[in-house]
């Protein structure tokens, strides 16, 4: 081979190996093993190639290189959350009305005049959640007045968690006869208070998107995650949420515009016959089944109606708890748990020991989820058996005079694994960044300290809960969840620096750039 020959294929293959991309003069926070912070990196085919100085990586692009110069932008990976009910949050929410953020009462009505005046005349204006009155000035919530004010010509309806909901006489007048279970509120009128299963049968009443409106709603609700720097999410399944439901993301993911990641969990929806609910559910549906864009995680949350939210079940309730955790257990399935009490969790990690006698699950990633006041000897029984953790920041809402941080430091101490997420939306804010502050300073929606902060991990801990250790519960933490070779270009770009900001401001953080796969899901200025 004479040498101009070969210069030319030398030249021909550094072309073909240059990087698609790269990032530059950045504050890149990888989150791997030694927390290591660069200044630039290198994507190729939706990896990233290569990670070191600006001069370094400048020198590896080619001529077709794209390059992003960051200004000193902090760059983090894509944040991951472990448990959020996104698929559902997902089917309405072109429809509804949002009030993540709002600071006051004025605030919330401009948002329900300014869709008043965006829909059609007459069409339903729905809050669904994710918001509490603690977060505005005034600390209350609504009227029914203020409602009609902003919005005289439409039925608007308001739910609050699961507790209690309010509507206009426009609306009352739509719903007909409320649902059994649900009682005037004196304090407001048009307002109702119930337990879950009322609030949930009187929302039902509510008109279901079309499925036109879930496809669109999908994709605005998972751009609206990428403007906060999530890549990524571990849907839990839940209540109301049937095979039916996971159309719209389904398509989204066929036609190849999935902008974020979504590892999700079915939940038995027919009481007293879960076990043949699960079994139809997935009889075409192995674990693992999809790709890394969507992809089936095992059951959950929750797994029987009689197990939900029961600190005392019955050893027949166990006993039917038990055969679908061992069928679980034998097609290799992750399972995940909705326990919020740890003085009864024994009755729930007794039965998974009582599993793993015979099928060992140590391996099939199982974890329970809203156990905030795990204690020590909960977590070593937990990492005993490998069972994860995912905690959510169920308290910035509002806080009882006993609330503490949940034992993180001890977690890490002791090795289970750990996710943080949100359990959005209906009774919580999606916003990843609240929730990070949450985690760091311990405070409310309103300001109020809980105690135990001893256990609140430092800003890098943080991160990485919401991050490598998300991904942990999809197996998928050697492919995503940190910044290093080999790995998914999954990144964001944030406003700020988030661990130099004060932490009081976290909150605030948004991304300028969100990347999953080395591909631009969401940018504003100056990208």
């Amino acid at each position: 081979m004479n040498r101009l020959l070969l210069a030319v294929l030398t030249a021909a293959a550094l072309r073909a190996q240059a990087p698609d991309a790269i990032l530059i003069n950045g504050k890149i926070l990888t989150v791997d093993a030694r927390n290591s912070v660069q200044q630039a990196l290198a994507i190729r085919e939706g990896k990233i190639s290569a990670l070191g100085t600006t001069a370094a990586i400048r020198a590896t692009a080619g001529t077709a290189t794209r390059i992003i110069d960051l200004g000193g932008r902090t760059v983090i990976p894509g944040l991951i959350d472990s448990h959020m009910h996104a698929i559902r949050a997902a089917l309405s929410f072109s429809t509804e009305v949002n009030w993540v953020g709002a600071r006051s009462i004025a605030q919330a009505m401009q948002r329900i005049a300014e869709a008043a005046r965006s829909k059609p005349a007459g069409s339903w204006l729905i809050v669904a959640g994710g918001w509490t009155a603690a977060q505005f000035t005034e600390r209350r919530a609504p009227t029914q007045a203020e409602l009609v004010a902003a919005a005289p010509n439409n039925p608007v309806y308001v739910q609050l968690g699961y507790s209690w909901a309010i509507l206009t006489p426009a609306g009352h007048a739509k719903i007909g006869a409320l649902p059994d279970g649900l009682t005037p509120d004196p304090k407001n009128p048009g307002a109702v208070n119930g337990g879950q299963s009322a609030i949930v049968a009187l929302f039902d009443r509510l008109p279901k998107p079309t499925p036109e409106q879930q496809l669109e709603g999908t994709k605005l609700f998972f751009r609206e995650l990428n403007r906060l720097g999530m890549t990524g999410v571990g849907d839990p399944g839940g209540n109301n949420l049937f095979p039916s439901d996971y159309q719209a993301v389904q398509t989204v993911w066929r036609e190849g515009s999935l902008s974020l990641r979504v590892a999700f969990s079915l939940g038995a929806q027919i009481n007293d016959d879960e076990f043949n609910d699960f079994q139809n559910q997935t009889r075409m549906l192995p674990m693992g089944f999809g790709d890394d864009f969507l992809r089936f995680n095992g059951i959950g949350e929750r797994i029987t109606a009689a197990m939900n939210n029961n600190d005392r079940p019955t050893a027949l309730q166990k006993e039917k708890y038990l055969q679908i955790a061992r069928w679980a257990a034998a097609r290799g399935m992750a399972m995940t748990m909705h326990w919020p009490n740890n003085n009864s969790v024994g009755e729930l990690l007794g039965i998974f020991e009582t599993v793993n006698k015979d099928i060992p699950i140590t391996g099939l990633r199982w974890s329970i989820a809203h156990l905030g006041d795990a204690s020590e000897p909960t977590m070593q029984r937990m990492k005993a058996l490998g069972v994860g953790w995912t905690v959510q920041n169920g308290s910035y809402f509002g806080a009882g005079p006993n609330t503490k941080m949940p034992a993180l430091n001890t977690a890490i101490k002791v090795g289970v694994h750990v996710g943080a997420g949100t359990d959005a939306h209906r009774v919580m804010s999606y916003n990843p960044f609240t929730a990070l502050q949450w985690l760091l300073d311990g405070k409310t929606v309103a300001g109020a300290p809980i105690g135990g902060m001893t256990e609140a991990p430092s800003r890098e801990d943080a991160l990485r809960l919401y991050t490598l250790g998300s991904a942990w519960f999809s197996k998928d933490e050697t492919k995503r969840g940190s910044l290093e070779v080999g790995k998914y270009a999954d990144l964001a770009v944030l406003t700020k620096d988030y661990m130099t900001v004060p932490v009081s401001e976290i909150g605030l953080l948004e991304s300028v750039l969100t990347m999953m796969g080395g591909k631009t899901v969401y940018s504003t200025a100056p990208f």
